[in-house]
């Protein structure tokens, strides 16, 4: 029942911060071409979801590594949905990348068209990453970083697993940071059967940016593996500590 009227409560609270954020789209536009009110607007609703549930713990580490002038792309390990709003506790304007079936998603799928996140066709991949290296590029010249999930899909098991070349790519092209982020926790918030886990903890990690000069002069294979094991080292150093 708890769970009930908290989503009822999440679809009013979504479509009241929906229609302010078209209102700051249209009115802002002119002068904030990064979107970055409309990203604020997305940060308030996102605290206000995890502020409700008062058992509900987030623990975020490493906020001290990240240069809020500085933009990057952002690499997380993907578990589930609530990876998506647990990334919003960094101080940072950043687009996400999806796949073009997240856009249809009733509230999300709008949530994203007003963030002006780039949405990808995963069944033509050559055309995806040029499209997310154009697109990504465009966004960061407007001083927005760029969120990837590596793996390209969900974990089914909570492991972090192979990355593609995309972020790394992207990376390289538009000669910025990349930041490696680790969740824990996210896949534990709704259950099976999609009631709410109210005893939930949740940590985000961030870890040290791979500067953009060792991004460039780095191969990509080389970089991917080393993003990829100090990621896996992380989560589990975060797992032994539950």
């Amino acid at each position: 029942m708890l769970s009930a009227l908290y989503y009822v409560f999440l679809v009013l609270l979504c479509t009241v911060f929906m229609i302010l954020s078209a209102v700051a789209l249209v009115v802002c536009y002119p002068f904030d071409r990064g979107r970055r009110v409309v990203h604020e607007l997305s940060r308030i609703l996102m605290r206000i979801f995890f502020f409700i549930p008062l058992r509900w713990r987030q623990r975020v580490e490493g906020l001290e590594r990240i240069d809020r002038r500085k933009r990057y792309v952002i690499v997380l390990n993907h578990n589930t949905v609530i990876d998506i709003p647990a990334l919003y506790y960094l101080p940072l304007n950043f687009r996400w990348v999806s796949k073009r079936e997240v856009f249809k998603i009733p509230f999300f799928g709008q949530f994203l068209f007003l963030h002006g996140d780039i949405c990808i066709n995963r069944g033509r991949a050559t055309a995806a990453l040029e499209q997310m290296v154009h697109e990504g590029k465009m966004w960061i010249s407007r001083g927005a970083s760029i969120a990837i999930f590596p793996e390209g899909t969900r974990s089914k098991d909570g492991e972090i697993h192979r990355f593609k070349a995309g972020a790394f790519t992207l990376a390289r092209e538009a000669s910025v940071d990349i930041l490696p982020v680790v969740l824990d926790g996210t896949r534990t918030l709704i259950r099976k059967n999609l009631l709410f886990n109210w005893g939930n903890r949740i940590t985000i990690r961030v870890l040290p940016p791979v500067p953009a000069a060792r991004v460039a002069a780095t191969d990509p294979h080389q970089l991917m593996t080393e993003v990829h094991d100090s990621m896996c080292a992380a989560l589990s150093e975060i797992r032994q500590k539950r």
